[in-house]
């Protein structure tokens, strides 16, 4: 799941358009896909995840801020963050209905490649980290299962890692103080193979809760 290529859409109903954005972003560790309407921009949504949407503004048919509209209503793709992009100058009416129907950014065409570079990157480390956060609270799910009927709130999940670190603990001294103590082969045996499998868990507790998040 981290190391999963994140994907943009990028939606314009210029072919030299979509070129131009697809060379821009090439740099960019991302797959790049495109739409040349509004209607179809709806349908790849449907069809794929992706990160970040680029969009033109100003396209027959459906325009940017329609199409952007019918993308925040779906529980799907509601978070996506959207770029409008737009080669109308002197209408800061546009970029007021952009930021309205709940695009991140306006840039106007003209715009500096490097300036969009930067922005869609910084946008696609956020993705990242949220997909690392929900892989960390599907694990501690996992661990413990009445995780998923208690309140969202980072205070509780806090206090259940915690709580999960205490518990590892305890049963990891009684695991260790049980080694010295038994005398029967087979018994022996047996609780050898549970603090190895204890010493698994412990390096998975590490790896979720204590260590730095790993770049992708």
């Amino acid at each position: 799941m981290g190391s999963e290529t994140p994907n943009i859409l990028v939606v314009d109903d210029q072919q030299e358009n979509l070129l131009a954005l697809a060379a821009v972003l090439k740099s960019v560790d991302a797959s790049v896909a495109t739409a040349r309407s509004g209607e179809d921009a709806l349908r790849a949504l449907m069809a794929d995840h992706y990160a970040v949407i680029l969009m033109d503004v100003l396209m027959p048919g459906m325009d940017g801020f329609e199409t952007a509209y019918h993308i925040k209503r779906k529980d799907r793709t509601r978070d996506i963050p959207i770029i409008f992009l737009t080669a109308a100058r002197g209408e800061p009416e546009l970029a007021f209905r952009g930021f309205a129907v709940g695009a991140v950014d306006y840039l106007v065409k003209p715009f500096d490649p490097w300036v969009l570079r930067s922005k869609v990157e910084a946008l696609l480390d956020l993705h990242r980290e949220r997909r690392r956060l929900d892989a960390r609270s599907s694990a501690l799910a996992r661990l413990l299962p009445g995780l998923a009927g208690l309140p969202d709130d980072p205070s509780t999940a806090s206090v259940l890692v915690r709580t999960l670190a205490a518990r590892l603990e305890a049963v990891e001294a009684s695991v260790a103080s049980t080694v010295g103590t038994v005398t029967d082969t087979a018994a022996k045996q047996a609780v050898v193979q549970l603090d190895r499998e204890i010493a698994a868990l412990r390096a998975a507790h590490d790896a979720l809760f204590t260590s730095s998040p790993s770049t992708d």
